[in-house]
């Protein structure tokens, strides 16, 4: 390790922060910062996956030690991520490095619209029966899995508003679960993208560190949260929204040639 790495791990640890805090892998942070470091979005992606099974195992065992998980509704929603993730590496196959970014910026562009201006904090609990309940938490976690894993944001982010939506979890429900999905989710991505060549030893290398300082951040994250008022929960979340839409577009457009710092 060098001075070189040092980038990754304060990207690490502030990645980690944010998947303590919200439930999500990360990619939201690392995927734009690692555009920003000149890497491609193919590893980019690779390095995002990596380190959200460092972050998502070790903020679920917090969580569950604090009784704030629950296992079994996280069972179906991983499983649903295991089957969704593991098409990832086909997606990358047919998308170039600028299609991925564009992607990846109008996602980021949609979710920051709609937790703006769309997100109820109050959600009437729907009553469904635990069959209902146990397909939509399947369903939840394919859909996300297909779509998060290609663009390397773990699914945190996608699958936060379904759970609140159609089942009526509160915040700190919705927090720990949609960790707890991410370590299906990124360990079957991470086999996905392996066998299409999209991990190698770059990628590992710089996945690893990124990952362990993420395990940092995800403490300190999961500390914060116990004490955070939801008004202020959300206004972080947007802004984190904001910077990696502002990431991704400054990458974007260098790729494309319109600006060259």
């Amino acid at each position: 390790m060098n001075l070189t790495d040092l980038p990754y791990l304060l990207i690490g640890i502030f990645s980690g922060i944010t998947s303590g805090l919200f439930g999500i892998g990360g990619g939201m942070v690392i995927v734009p910062a690692m555009l920003v470091l000149n890497e491609s979005s193919h590893h980019a992606i690779g390095i995002s996956i990596l380190q959200m099974i460092f972050a998502a195992i070790f903020g679920s065992y917090i969580n569950y030690k604090k009784k704030n998980l629950n296992i079994k509704d996280g069972i179906f929603i991983g499983l649903g991520g295991l089957l969704g993730a593991s098409f990832s590496g086909i997606l990358l196959k047919f998308l170039n490095d600028i299609s991925l970014t564009a992607i990846f910026l109008c996602v980021s562009c949609i979710f920051f619209i709609k937790y703006a201006f769309g997100v109820k904090e109050n959600t009437v609990k729907s009553e469904r029966s635990v069959l209902q309940k146990n397909i939509i938490l399947f369903i939840a976690g394919a859909f996300t899995g297909i779509f998060a894993i290609s663009l390397g944001i773990g699914g945190g982010l996608l699958i936060a508003p379904i759970l609140a939506y159609f089942l009526g979890y509160d915040s700190k429900k919705v927090v720990s679960l949609s960790l707890f999905f991410v370590i299906f989710a990124s360990i079957s991505g991470v086999l996905s993208l392996s066998n299409s060549g999209v991990i190698d030893h770059v990628v590992i290398h710089k996945g690893i560190i990124v990952g362990i300082a993420s395990m940092i951040g995800v403490f300190i994250g999961i500390k914060i949260i116990e004490k955070m008022q939801i008004s202020s929960h959300r206004k972080i979340l947007l802004c984190i929204y904001a910077l990696s839409i502002f990431g991704t577009t400054h990458s974007l457009l260098k790729k494309l040639g319109i600006i060259s710092f």
